[in-house]
C-alpha cells in the first residue's frame, strides 16, 4: 500500500474508526473478568484447607455462571453410553453362545461316563472310537496282581445310531448358561458294543478265576484251650475265592465306561466271611470261658501240692455262648482222684517197730477226703475266677502227712510179744505187758492202724451173765479198746493164746492209769504180729521211736530138728518217717453217755490182792458171742438211748462199747474181758 493508501485509510471519518476501538475495549474487558474468575474460583496457593473458596470476608465464595452444577451431571451421558456398550456387547455374547450351543453339548454334560462338554457330535464319535480301538482292561486280584483284558478280545467297536444327535437336539441353546453348573449324565447302551460271550470268556480265563487255586473264606472262631493262655478268638480268612457273576457285571460296567482298571477287592466280587473277629457273641464267650480256666487251685498235703489249673478245668466246661457251665461229675471224678491218691485211711502204710523189723500196717486211722463236700467248695472257687491255695475238706485227719501219718505221738501194740509201748511227742513215756484176745476162742485182737475213739473214767463193761467195772476205758477199733483188768495177777507172755479176752487188750492198774492220763481221741494205735519176738524186749531203749528204713526179719526162733522157724509177717514196704510236725487230729474227744449204774463193792470182779476171783486161779471161759461181720470180735450192742461210739471202724465192729445198762464188747465174767 502506498503512503497515500496508508493515510488516505487513517484519515476516514472519525465514526468510523470508534465502533473498532469500542469492540477492542469490550473484548479486553470480557477476558479481564474471566481471568478474574479463574482467579476467584482457584484457592490461593499456601491458603488453609478450611478457607479455601472463601472470600475475603470469610463467607463461601458463589459460584459464577452455575458452573458447578453443570460439572456434576457432565459423566452421565458418558455412563450411560458404557453400559449400553456392555449390554450390548452381553446380549450379543449370549446370542453367539446360544449359536454355538446349537452344534456343541452343554457345559457338564456326561455321556457314558466321559465329560463331552462343548464337544460336537463328531468329536465325542471320534473320541469314542479312538478310546474303542485302543481300550484296555486292567483287572486287579487282591494280591495285588493285574490281568489285561484288551477291546480287541472282545470285539469292542462303536455304533452310532443318532443317540449322540438326538441329546444334542433335546438342548435349548438359548438356555445353555443354566447349565454351567447343573450335570447332565447320560447313558446310551447303544454307542460302544462288544462280544458279551467273548468278554465271559476273557473274564473266567483271568488266573484269579481258577477255582482250583481258591481258597474260601473263613470264620472267625473260638480256639480250642491253649495251654497258659486260654481260649482265644482266632480271627477270620479272606480267602481268595470270587462271586464269578459279580465279576462279569464289574467287567461289562468297566467296558462300557472305557475304565481302564478296576479292583475286585473295592468292588466287592470276593466271597465274604460271615463271622468277624470283631463278633460280641465270640468275645462273650471266650471271657465266660476263660473266667474259668484261668483259675489256678493248689492244693496242699505236707510238702507236697496239686496243682489244678485250665489244663484239666477246661475238659470241664459245658455249654455254648456265655452259658458256659461246670460238669459236677467231672469235678466230682477229680476229687475222687485226690481222695485215693492221698487219703491213707485203710491204707498200708509202713511201720518201723521198737523191736526192729518194719511190718506193714493198715486200717481206719488216717487223711480221709470229704469228697462230697469237697466237689462243692471247688465248683464255688472256680465259679468264683479267683486262684486259692488250700487244703481239701476232710472227714478225717491224721497226725501228719506222709505215709508215716501216725507221727510221733502213738501207742505201739505188739501182739505177739504181748507189749504195749506207748510214744509222746518222741519220747517212750510208758512200757507194759498185756493181754489180748483169746486166740483158742477166736476172739484174737486184729491187727491195724486205729485211732482212739475216745476215753472214759469208770466204765462197767457189760456181757452175758456178767458185769466188770473198770478204772480207765480206752477204746480204738470198734468195742475193743484199753482198760485196766485188776482182777488179773499176771500179764503178758501166752496168756492170751487160751485165757485172753474178748479182743480188748487188758493192762495192769497202773499202765492203764498213765496210758489214760496222755492219750487223747484221735491219736494213732498201731497193733501188730510180729513172730519172733515172743519174748523178745524192744530195741530201743533210748526212750525215743525208731527211726525210719528198709525193711528186716526179726530174729526166728529156732524149730525143732534145727531148722529155723518162718514166721508169719506181712510183706513190708520201707519205713518212710513222718514229715510233717505231729498235728492233732481234729476228732473231739467225745464222752460216752454214762449209761447204768456202777457195780457196787461186792460185784467186783476181783478179791483183794488182786488176785482172780475163781478158785484154782483159772478164770471161767464164757461161750463167745460173735459180732456179725466181725470175725474175732465180740458181740456188739448199740446202747440204748441211740449213741454209738465217734471214730471206729476197722474190724471191731461198728458200735462202740455200751455201759451201764447196755451189754459190754467184753463180757463172759472176770478174768475174761
Amino acid at each position: 500500500m502506498s503512503e497515500d493508501q496508508k493515510k488516505l485509510q487513517d484519515s476516514g471519518p472519525e465514526h468510523e474508526k470508534k465502533p473498532v476501538r469500542r469492540s477492542r475495549s469490550r473484548e479486553a474487558a470480557a477476558a479481564r473478568r474471566a481471568e478474574k474468575e479463574r482467579a476467584s474460583s482457584e484457592p490461593a496457593a499456601g491458603a488453609p484447607a478450611g478457607e479455601q473458596g472463601k472470600s475475603d470476608s470469610g463467607f463461601p465464595k458463589k459460584p459464577a455462571g452455575g458452573s458447578r452444577e453443570k460439572s456434576r451431571t457432565a459423566w452421565l451421558p458418558a455412563l450411560a453410553g458404557f453400559v449400553g456398550v456392555l449390554l450390548c456387547a452381553g446380549i450379543a455374547f449370549y446370542v453367539y453362545a446360544a449359536q454355538a450351543y446349537k452344534t456343541v453339548f452343554f457345559p457338564n454334560t456326561v455321556i457314558n461316563g466321559a465329560d463331552v462338554s462343548d464337544r460336537t457330535v463328531d468329536e465325542v464319535k471320534a473320541a469314542f472310537s479312538a478310546g474303542a480301538d485302543r481300550y484296555r482292561l486292567t483287572v486287579v486280584a487282591r494280591d495285588g496282581s493285574g490281568e489285561e483284558i484288551t477291546g480287541q478280545d472282545i470285539g469292542l467297536h462303536t455304533v452310532f445310531d443318532g443317540g449322540l444327535e438326538k441329546i444334542l437336539e433335546a438342548q435349548n441353546p438359548y438356555r445353555w448358561v443354566f447349565h454351567l453348573r447343573t450335570p447332565r449324565v447320560y447313558q446310551i447302551g447303544t454307542m460302544l458294543k462288544w462280544d458279551e460271550e467273548a468278554l465271559a470268556r476273557e473274564v473266567n480265563g483271568l488266573e484269579c478265576m481258577d477255582e482250583s487255586a481258591m481258597v474260601r473264606p473263613r470264620d472267625a472262631y473260638l480256639s480250642d484251650y491253649i495251654e497258659g493262655r486260654g481260649y482265644e478268638v482266632v480271627p477270620e480268612e479272606e480267602g481268595t475265592a470270587l462271586k464269578a457273576e459279580a465279576v462279569q457285571t464289574a467287567a461289562s460296567a468297566a467296558v462300557r465306561s472305557l475304565d481302564p482298571e478296576i479292583s475286585l477287592e473295592e468292588l466287592g466280587c470276593y466271597e465274604k466271611p460271615s463271622v468277624r473277629s470283631d463278633d460280641p457273641g465270640l468275645a462273650a464267650e471266650r471271657d465266660a470261658r476263660n473266667r474259668y480256666v484261668n483259675v489256678t487251685v493248689t492244693y496242699t498235703f505236707g510238702d507236697r501240692t496239686e496243682v489244678l489249673n485250665g489244663s484239666r478245668t477246661h475238659e470241664w466246661l459245658t455249654g455254648t455262648g456265655t452259658d458256659i457251665a461246670l460238669d459236677e461229675a467231672q469235678i466230682a471224678e477229680y476229687v475222687s482222684e485226690l481222695a485215693k491218691t492221698y487219703n491213707t485211711a485203710y491204707k498200708p502204710r509202713a511201720f518201723k517197730t521198737s523191736y526192729g523189723p518194719t511190718v506193714n500196717v493198715s486200717g481206719s486211722y488216717g487223711w480221709r477226703i470229704n469228697q462230697k463236700e469237697e466237689a462243692a467248695q471247688l465248683k464255688g472257687i472256680l465259679e468264683a475266677g479267683e486262684s486259692v491255695t488250700r487244703e481239701p475238706v476232710y472227714s478225717q485227719t491224721a497226725a501228719a502227712h506222709g505215709d508215716a501219718d501216725y507221727g510221733n505221738t502213738y501207742a505201739e501194740v505188739n501182739l505177739t510179744a504181748q507189749h504195749l509201748l506207748f510214744y509222746k511227742d518222741g519220747n517212750k513215756i510208758l512200757e507194759s505187758d498185756f493181754v489180748s484176745g483169746n486166740v483158742s476162742r477166736g476172739h484174737t485182737t486184729p491187727a491195724g492202724l486205729y485211732s482212739l475213739t475216745y476215753k472214759q473214767r469208770d466204765a462197767v463193761l457189760k456181757g452175758e451173765g456178767y458185769a466188770s467195772p473198770v478204772k480207765y476205758w480206752m477204746p480204738f477199733n470198734g468195742g475193743i479198746g484199753f482198760h485196766d483188768a485188776s482182777w488179773r495177777s499176771s500179764f503178758g507172755g501166752s496168756i492170751y493164746k487160751t485165757g485172753g479176752s474178748h479182743g480188748c487188750v487188758n493192762m495192769p492198774y497202773a499202765a492203764a492209769k498213765e496210758l489214760y492220763e496222755n492219750v487223747y481221741a484221735g491219736m494213732p494205735v498201731i497193733c501188730y504180729n510180729l513172730p519172733g519176738t515172743e519174748s523178745k524186749a524192744p530195741t530201743k531203749a533210748s526212750g525215743k521211736p525208731p527211726a525210719g528204713g528198709q525193711a528186716t526179719q526179726p530174729t526166728k526162733p529156732a524149730a525143732p530138728g534145727g531148722q529155723t522157724a518162718q514166721p508169719n509177717v506181712p510183706a513190708t514196704q520201707p519205713n518212710v518217717p513222718a514229715t510233717q510236725p505231729n498235728v492233732q487230729p481234729t476228732q473231739p474227744n467225745v464222752q460216752p453217755p454214762a449209761g447204768g449204774q456202777e457195780a457196787q463193792p461186792g460185784d467186783q470182779a476181783t478179791q483183794p490182792g488182786g488176785q482172780e476171783a475163781q478158785p484154782g486161779g483159772q478164770p471161767p471161759q464164757p461161750e463167745p458171742t460173735q459180732a456179725s461181720g466181725t470175725p474175732g470180735g465180740p458181740e456188739i450192742t448199740p446202747v440204748e438211748n441211740g449213741t454209738t461210739a465217734a471214730g471206729g471202724g476197722g474190724s471191731g465192729g461198728g458200735y462202740g462199747p455200751a455201759f451201764g445198762s447196755a451189754q459190754s464188747t467184753e463180757g463172759g465174767g472176770p478174768g475174761v474181758s
